[in-house]
């Protein structure tokens, strides 16, 4: 089990990814140090091209949970974990087409800011607090979780490496703004694409080629991608994972301030929905990838699993074990390797920095100070990044006393997204719903939300509904070789006085938090909103309402005016199209002006959008 340590040169190729991301920072804090507006810091002065927002998405979401969490979770529960594929395919389509172009056009810099054109100040309040504290928890988690794994395999320093990554991204978030951070995700994102190339090239080449490796996971079961069981209560099934996969996703991507953000900063809407779809060529790249890391992981060790022979002491270990085992000859490589899974991490913080940052500023200060000057709102923002920074660091040393960090981070994301999702789904969908149905929808899915999530920690699933798959210790030089993980990873018996919900409501998949929240919130919102009275159509702007109603109601007029609820889109909404020069957005000149003047951000005088 002697697996060598870091030696010089894997610090070397380490330090100088390091190096990169400040310099990028720097180089984006000199070029345009002369026109930095707040509005450039924050949303990069809204002339991004597809291209690097594409790049920079795909980083972000991608965190070093992914690097590490998902070849292992293929190594030990087989290759489904692929079917997000769909998940993800359904995420960036709902995402482009549903919320994308409501907030687009409605000019807004917060997606909570849209809660308030909607809804009121008290929605946007209350959405605004639920995500600082959502993202700064899970921001700490993501640093100190690939900190730790790596730090008990390859012997890397961890509180060195969580101070190292909060400096790093504080430093060229405050420098360089979103320029900085959107360049550097891009340059990261080809770092982790190399790592994880490197790894399969070389583990592929130990194992006798890609045939070998596609046998041994034949015969080992992890080829079983298809499983049809619509039992809520299983891990991992086909519906678990396209339908749950779906609502979590959609939660950290539809409605995120991370993801909308970065699409606002583009130029043009077209531009935007283009980043979208590029990116979502990118998910499937990491995620192929880091499933078929897996696959040649379980071909590595299909005699020997290093997890039940205790090698290593957590299965997120698994990854850096392996990379550390199959380049122990080869100086340097393991290095490119903890650079792939620290490139996830930095975009994640920094992503995380730059979106508190924004929301922070839009919905608390500009609301209490509303006449600061460019200069000093530029340095809020700059102050706003340092405060952020040193928060998700400091949240770091609170996550390790969490214990299992992973997963409990994800589903801690989907119970928070959820809600959230619910909430605009609300307002974006629904022009029935008014402020009351607002604030009551989003506390009951948070409470539905919770209340399946914190029992299924207290009570965990059985592991009849999980079901990992058999790990052998055969050819382990170990006194108990033969012992094999069914046997050694049991769950403990259940304690006489499990409540009847643990084996129902607390045993659902962790994926289905996020599907629960959202229609939680939306059902009771919708209650609550025609109980209270429902809002008149006339009082909203019909650019903050996507008519979905339209795809379902096409054969009837009268349908789709009645499902409208007084919005008049025939006459007032603005059809945004993009000029020939693709630089802005205009209106049809059918439209009359006064008509015009009840969208948000337009200039009747210019016939534009101030985008």
């Amino acid at each position: 089990p002697e697996v060598k340590k870091f030696v010089a040169w894997d610090y070397v190729v380490f330090a100088a990814l390091f190096l990169v991301c400040a310099s990028i920072g720097v180089f984006f804090a000199v070029k345009e140090r002369k026109k930095k507006t707040s509005k450039e810091f924050l949303v990069g002065g809204r002339q991004m091209t597809c291209g690097p927002i594409a790049f920079s998405l795909t980083s972000s979401f991608m965190s070093a949970v992914t690097v590490l969490g998902t070849p292992s979770e293929v190594y030990r529960y087989g290759a489904s974990f692929v079917l997000f594929f769909l998940s993800y395919a359904l995420v960036i389509i709902f995402t482009a087409e549903l919320f994308l172009p409501v907030f687009y056009r409605s000019g807004i810099t917060s997606t909570y800011e849209y809660l308030e054109l909607r809804f009121n100040k008290i929605v946007r309040l209350a959405a605004t607090l639920i995500y600082i504290l959502q993202t700064i928890l899970y921001t700490g988690i993501v640093v100190y979780a690939p900190s730790l794994a790596l730090n008990q395999v390859t012997g890397f320093d961890l509180w060195g490496s969580v101070v190292a990554t909060g400096i790093v991204c504080t430093f060229y978030c405050t420098l360089g703004g979103l320029k900085a951070v959107v360049w550097t995700d891009a340059f990261q994102m080809t770092v982790m694409v190399a790592g994880f190339m490197t790894v399969l090239i070389r583990g592929t080449t130990l194992n006798g080629g890609l045939a070998k490796v596609w046998e041994d996971a034949y015969k080992g079961s992890r080829l079983n991608i298809f499983d049809f069981d619509v039992d809520p209560l299983r891990r991992h099934t086909f519906w678990t994972i396209v339908i749950g996969g779906t609502f979590t996703w959609l939660g950290l991507y539809g409605v995120n301030q991370s993801t909308i953000q970065r699409c606002i900063s583009c130029k043009s809407e077209k531009h935007a929905k283009l980043a979208l779809y590029l990116n979502l060529l990118g998910l499937w790249t990491v995620l192929v990838c880091a499933v078929f890391c897996g696959l040649v992981m379980y071909s590595h060790y299909k005699n020997c699993d290093p997890w039940t022979a205790d090698f290593i002491s957590a299965p997120d270990q698994l990854m850096p074990y392996f990379v550390m085992d199959i380049f122990s000859s080869m100086p340097g490589v393991p290095g490119l390797f903890v650079a792939c899974a620290f490139s996830g991490t930095l975009s994640t913080v920094a992503a995380s920095i730059n979106a508190l940052a924004t929301v922070t500023f839009e919905d608390l200060v500009k609301k209490g100070f509303p006449n600061l000057s460019e200069k000093m709102s530029t340095w809020i923002s700059k102050g706003l990044c340092i405060l952020y920074g040193v928060l998700c660091t400091s949240m770091a040393a609170a996550a390790s006393l969490l214990g299992g960090v992973v997963q409990a981070s994800l589903s801690i994301h989907g119970m928070c997204g959820g809600p959230m999702l619910g909430l605009f789904t609300l307002g974006i969908v629904f022009p029935c719903t008014n402020w009351k149905g607002a604030i009551g929808g989003l506390l009951a899915g948070i409470t539905l939300a919770f209340w399946a999530g914190t029992g299924s920690f207290i009570y965990p699933a059985p592991p009849t509904k999980s079901l990992p798959l058999h790990l052998s210790t055969l050819n382990c030089t170990l006194a108990n070789s033969t012992e094999a993980l069914t046997t050694m990873v049991a769950a403990p018996a259940a304690a006489p006085d499990r409540p009847l919900l643990a084996e129902s409501w607390y045993s659902l998949s962790y994926l289905y938090f996020s599907a629960i929240g959202c229609l939680g919130c939306a059902i009771t919102g919708l209650l609550i909103s025609f109980v209270t009275g429902p809002n008149k159509g006339e009082d909203i702007p019909p650019v903050l309402i996507k008519p979905v109603c339209n795809l379902f109601c096409f054969w009837s007029e009268g349908l789709k005016t009645f499902l409208w609820c007084g919005v008049d889109f025939e006459k007032n909404l603005p059809e945004v199209i993009e000029n020939k020069t693709g630089t802005d957005d205009t209106i049809k000149n059918s439209i009359d002006k006064e008509n015009k003047r009840q969208f948000p951000r337009y200039n009747p005088e210019e016939n534009s959008y101030t985008h």
